[in-house]
């Protein structure tokens, strides 16, 4: 094996761990605004934000039954396209 073939190789292994490394980080963000959005406002900051109307109710109920869905809806588009723009700067996408 040519040390060519040995420097591409360890080139392709550290771009595989950045390329999991950069998912794992935006796994992380997603379910941080997750669990704020569903156990933070729903449960923990409800009597903070209780004064706050939105749709006839409160904020923090709202957030408990509607809102944390909604909020999981987006990040499941948001993860998408980030993912898809992770995988054309690592170039893995599948084009």
């Amino acid at each position: 094996m040519s040390s060519e073939t040995t420097r591409a190789n360890v080139h392709t292994a550290a771009e595989g761990v950045a390329y999991w490394q950069a998912n794992l980080n935006l796994v992380k963000l997603c379910l941080v605004i997750w669990a704020l959005a569903s156990f933070g406002f729903g449960i923990l900051l409800r009597p903070l934000v209780s004064g706050i109307k939105i749709g006839g109710t409160d904020l923090g109920f709202w957030f408990a039954q509607q809102g944390s869905i909604l909020v999981f809806l987006v990040l499941i588009f948001f993860y998408a396209w980030r993912m898809n723009a992770l995988d054309r700067q690592y170039n893995v996408d599948e084009k």
